[in-house]
């Protein structure tokens, strides 16, 4: 009986080895190696559904990734805001070169995103809608460059984008819905409070969970819109490049053809990525700005009204008077 029990256990680890080099090949070519996190310094943790594997990342590729992006925007921005045509006089104050791009973003921003939303209160958020937007677009560009695979050469893996990472994104969402609640609060007080229940009292019971949901709901969107977005893009590259692989495993004139098509493709990809890295910066940057406005401006609508209603005032005013004249 035991010799019979025997057999089967000195098989088994045979055929996890015949198995673990197909597994392990699988592995290298899934795509979503390229994509996901690769954690350096890991330590036990139990924080709940927060660390279901019952460890937590202290560093990774991707929080490389953000480090950098932080460090490149402290050590370049400054350089660039001082870069003038020259020294003195009106010269001194003309900005050229990428600081001429930069006061061009920044003021486009200011005029048609952050003033539009925050009227009076543009100033006093201006700052903050500058750095989503250049911290977000550093990201996402610095997840176009091909860090991974130079990185694996020194033996780690260093790279790839951390805006594709819903952790990422959804601590982005978080910090503006503090802003969203902690600004209502503090600059718009019981108004805040009050639209929470737009309706009767009666209703409140009915309305609040409502309004709580649709607060929920926008963070979530701001979360999940910037992940999805770029995400899919580099899962798109890294299936793409993986044909490359497997076509090259069948023959080598095959896998030339196919990489040929391949790498057309993918130029056309990565510009589009290119394009898409700006727009999903500005489009967070977007809805940042527009939801702290929701927040904020609570009377804008109100003010409209009645300046509508004081000018339709002075308008009949003005026609009594002028048939009175007549």
């Amino acid at each position: 009986m035991s010799a019979q029990i025997a057999e089967p256990q000195h098989a088994e680890p045979g055929g996890h080895e015949a198995a673990a080099p197909g597994h392990a090949a699988a592995e290298a070519e899934s795509p979503l190696e390229h994509v996901v996190q690769h954690p350096l310094i890991e330590r036990p943790a139990s924080v709940g559904l927060l660390t279901p594997e019952g460890k937590i990342t202290l560093f990774s590729d991707q929080i490389a990734m953000i480090a950098l992006a932080g460090i490149l925007l402290i050590a370049l921005v400054p350089m660039l805001v001082r870069r003038r045509r020259g020294r003195s006089g009106i010269d001194a104050l003309v900005p050229t070169g990428g600081a001429n791009a930069l006061e061009a973003i920044c003021d486009y921003l200011r005029k048609e995103v952050a003033e539009p939303a925050l009227g009076p209160h543009t100033d006093r958020f201006i700052k903050y809608i500058w750095s989503v937007f250049f911290f977000v677009l550093t990201i996402n560009l610095l997840g176009l460059l091909p860090i991974p695979v130079v990185s694996q050469l020194f033996g780690t893996h260093i790279g790839g984008t951390a805006t594709g990472n819903i952790w990422m994104t959804a601590t982005l969402a978080i910090v503006t819905m503090v802003m969203m609640v902690v600004n209502g609060l503090r600059l718009g007080g019981k108004a805040y409070l009050a639209h929470f229940c737009p309706g009767p009292l009666l209703m409140a019971p009915l309305l609040v969970p409502v309004e709580i949901i649709g607060l929920i709901a926008k963070v979530f969107a701001l979360a999940v819109r910037l992940f999805a977005n770029m995400l899919a893009g580099h899962i798109l590259l890294a299936v793409l490049l993986s044909f490359i692989l497997a076509a090259g495993a069948k023959s080598t004139g095959l896998g030339l053809g196919i990489g040929a098509i391949v790498v057309l493709g993918s130029v056309a990809i990565t510009m589009l990525e290119l394009f898409v890295a700006f727009l999903q910066a500005f489009i967070f940057t977007f809805l940042t700005t527009l939801f702290i406005g929701m927040s904020v401006v609570l009377h804008h609508d109100d003010d409209h009204g009645h300046a509508h209603e004081s000018a339709s005032g002075h308008g009949d005013a003005a026609d009594v008077h002028h048939a009175a004249a007549h």
